[in-house]
């Protein structure tokens, strides 16, 4: 089995900028750090290696990001281990553009996604990972696994609305990356 699997850091080792300590950990998701909201949404996108290729090329290419309705700018087409890239939500003076960094990537035979990182700046402090894996059975599943807590007065007040809003646009992602692997 072919495995390329890129880290930027060890967990429980924070990086300039990053906004948390514990690094990676979004790559063991059954073991995410205490102290921090839990996320984890898992949906099936599709079935067969050509859905699970069209899948992670989606996810690692930032295209399901844009197709899902964010802006992506970053500083690399592809997710690789220190690229910096902004995701930003919203419309007009509503749009929130959050810095992120790519912490770890996975190019694997039957996985293939990426994790980033919240840099200074964004709302929340965390990470969050984005995971196509093909299963024994040919079901191509995309998993979101995040944990976070606020980092600005503004998503303190906001308090639960918050976890709701990245559930709902974890879906959304699935939806999304559904349809971009059956086109």
């Amino acid at each position: 089995m072919t495995r390329l699997t890129h880290t930027l850091s060890r967990p429980a080792r924070r990086r300039p900028g990053l906004t948390y300590r514990e690094v990676g950990a979004t790559r063991t998701p059954d073991v995410l750090p205490t102290g921090y909201h839990h996320l984890r949404h898992s949906t099936v996108v599709g079935h067969g290696r050509a859905a699970f290729e069209a899948a992670g090329a989606a996810v690692t290419t930032w295209r399901m990001h844009r197709s899902s309705g964010a802006r992506v700018r970053a500083d690399a087409g592809r997710a690789w281990p220190g690229v910096h890239l902004e995701v930003a939500l919203g419309a007009g003076p509503l749009r929130l553009g959050v810095p992120c960094v790519v912490i770890w990537t996975a190019y694997e035979k039957e996985r293939i996604g990426f994790a980033y990182g919240t840099l200074t700046g964004h709302a929340e402090c965390g990470e969050e990972s984005f995971v196509v894996e093909l299963e024994p059975d040919g079901t191509v599943r995309f998993t979101v696994t995040a944990f976070s807590r606020p980092a600005t007065w503004y998503t303190r007040l906001a308090g639960p609305l918050v976890p709701r809003l990245q559930h709902a646009y974890a879906r959304r992602l699935g939806r999304t990356l559904g349809r971009l692997v059956r086109t």
